[in-house]
């Protein structure tokens, strides 16, 4: 029975919808929450630590509102426990902003805290660790107190990685009464980047643009082999570039390109898989990205803009590699395309609108517009397409649910925030970062190449069943000191952890991705996450080529750009022919090994070794295309 009933806490609670008059005020507190938001990011500037503390303290609220105890709590009633845990969030908000004075000109750990700063603080910490397990269950929520832990009783270790004695009471100055622990980058970031962001992208679904991006895929690839699959891979990045989120993604597209793929030939976990593979990319397509770009922004002092000029070949690079892997194993099995797709003129005539407000986005980021104002370009640009149309036009409950939606979208958002503020506060004091950065060195000397592939791992690990902003955080306090010290740019080295922060989410055993596609796909998790990895895994040695030739990442001369943009992308497609032995029949093995030599060579940093790997896929294709393959006998029958 004890069993049992703890076995309930090591998942995340139920979301509900009460029905009580807590859910009657629900609704309208997400609205009002939203317009405040809005008015304090783009109109009326707030000081950013008042900000953050009614902020949090609201989404805290709506936590234990929407969010029950556990698995099997219930789904229409707010208990008296979870009422009253909403109400404490509140509480300990107004302390802090009535002495937000008062504790942001006090000099941390020489100004004494009061005895209601130790209780409201230790409260914050209760109250955030409790919504973190919540929204995003067991993983994050020990990571936290296990570096939390490591905070208060660490100097009792032994070695390199022991640290002084930290007291609670400094220990709860630095993470409550600081900017550098819940206060810090993850909860401002989630509170203007994440928030704005998300409201556009729920414009933008709400008034029909996720339906002209699925009908401009199906116009330009549904007839083709795989017609469905590729359709979900378009789809997918271009509803990802406006979510920002892996999981969201996959139960909003894959509801309908899932049950279009089974239908003809790709088994459950392989449909479930290229779901999964096409919708982690959003995370890290321009020009809107995921949360941990912006993250990153804040992090780096990095110009948001960069950034996204930055990540479009990559992004480029991991669609192509998806997409000519879903097209080649369609060959293979025999797959065809849809009898029937929407006509491209047609759709354009019918939606070629909504390409309006992603034009204001990429226009407002290159004229130098803060990330901010980007989002609200781009929202009321939504909102200008929609009222110019009669079968779009909003009305006032329309934009009274698309704000309350918006907000508590970015809910588990926040809570995760909170909490990774927590693990960087913690960092802070006992320079744990460092010391990670030393192991890191001892386990791979100074050889760069080993020292990015445990970075990769490292950061593939942390992403167990963790949201990809905090994997980033976590990596970029952990980790990146230890590339930077190699020599690798701050851009590149902080670009490479977040496009495994947003590859971990696909990757077994702990997939969250794979597991909201999972129950749609009606297949194993972990079989979808196998199938989502072997659908991309020649994206997963792209991040290693932005690091070692920097033209990738659209810095250098012209020449330097085109030359390895283009040696990067016969790279990809090597690697991908290598990787599904397929090309006009089945590939000899050695061909395959060819291709593959030659893929690893055109990602090499040498003009010498580029040319002769080109040379060499050259060859190899010659003979493909003479014809030199096993007969298409040999070819797999289609899935059933």
């Amino acid at each position: 029975m004890s069993l049992s009933f703890l076995s309930r806490f090591l998942t995340t609670g139920a979301r509900r919808d009460p029905a009580s008059w807590a859910g009657h005020l629900l609704k309208p507190l997400a609205a009002l929450i939203a317009l405040g938001i809005v008015w304090v990011t783009t109109i009326q500037m707030v000081p950013i630590y008042s900000m953050t503390i009614v902020f949090l303290g609201l989404m805290l609220a709506l936590v234990f509102l929407t969010t029950g105890a556990t698995a099997a709590s219930s789904r229409d009633r707010v208990p008296a426990s979870d009422l009253l845990l909403a109400a404490a969030s509140l509480a300990i908000s107004a302390y802090f902003w009535f002495h937000n004075e008062r504790i942001v000109t006090r000099i941390t750990l020489l100004d004494e805290l009061t005895p209601w700063d130790v209780v409201c603080g230790s409260g914050l910490l209760l109250v955030t660790l409790e919504a973190t397990r919540r929204t995003v269950g067991p993983g994050l929520t020990s990571i936290v107190l296990a570096f939390l832990a490591y905070n208060l009783w660490g100097h009792q270790l032994q070695g390199a990685f022991g640290h002084g004695e930290i007291d609670y009471l400094h220990f709860l100055d630095v993470l409550a009464f600081t900017t550098d622990g819940i206060f810090g980058a993850p909860i401002r970031v989630a509170l203007t980047y994440v928030f704005l962001f998300g409201l556009f992208g729920t414009f933008l679904s709400r008034t029909g643009g996720g339906d002209f991006f699925f009908d401009a895929a199906s116009a330009l690839s549904g007839k083709s082999p795989g017609g469905p699959a590729k359709v979900a891979v378009v789809s997918s990045g271009l509803y990802g570039t406006i979510s920002g989120s892996p999981t969201a993604d996959v139960v909003t597209t894959g509801s309908i390109t899932i049950p279009m793929m089974k239908r003809l030939g790709y088994s459950g976990a392989m449909a479930g898989g290229i779901e999964v593979a096409a919708s982690t990319g959003g995370s890290i397509l321009p020009p809107v990205m995921g949360s941990a770009a912006f993250i990153m922004a804040e992090f780096t002092g990095i110009r948001y803009t960069e950034i996204a000029v930055a990540a479009i070949v990559p992004a480029f690079l991991y669609y192509f590699c998806v997409y000519l892997q879903v097209h080649l194993y369609s060959l293979k099995a025999g797959i065809t395309g849809l009898e029937t797709v929407p006509a491209f003129g047609e759709t354009m005539r019918r939606g070629g609108m909504f390409a309006v407000p992603l034009i204001a986005l990429v226009v407002a980021l290159l004229v130098g517009y803060s990330p901010n104002f980007v989002a609200a370009f781009g929202t009321l640009a939504v909102i200008a397409v929609a009222m110019s149309r009669r079968d779009t036009r909003l009305g006032f409950t329309a934009f009274y649910e698309i704000l309350a939606e918006s907000t508590l979208r970015v809910v588990p958002v926040v809570a995760a925030c909170a909490a990774a503020g927590l693990v960087v506060g913690g960092l802070s004091m006992t320079g744990l970062g460092a010391k990670v950065a030393d192991l890191i060195f001892l386990i791979a000397g100074s050889n760069l190449l080993l020292t990015l592939a445990v970075a990769a791992v490292v950061t593939l690990c942390l992403g167990m069943g963790m949201p990809t902003p905090s994997v980033y955080i976590l990596a970029a306090v952990l980790v990146a000191p230890a590339l930077t010290k190699l020599g690798v740019s701050v851009l590149a080295a902080h670009l490479f952890l977040v496009y495994y922060a947003s590859l971990s989410a696909m990757t077994p055993p702990i997939a969250v991705a794979a597991f909201a596609a999972a129950p749609i796909a009606h297949a194993n998790p972990l079989a979808v996450g196998l199938a989502a990895v072997r659908m991309s895994m020649t994206a997963f040695v792209v991040p290693f080529a932005f690091v070692y030739q920097t033209g990738v990442l659209l810095s250098g001369t012209p020449l330097e750009l085109v030359l390895a943009g283009a040696a990067v992308t016969m790279a990809v497609a090597c690697l991908c022919l290598a990787a599904e032995g397929y090309w006009k029949g089945r590939l000899r093995g050695t061909h395959r090994l060819c291709f593959f030599v030659a893929g690893v060579g055109l990602m090499v940093p040498s003009h010498q070794v580029q040319l002769a790997s080109a040379v060499a896929a050259g060859i190899g294709a010659w003979i493909v295309l003479r014809g030199n393959l096993r007969g298409k006998s040999g070819c797999d029958a289609p899935s059933k």
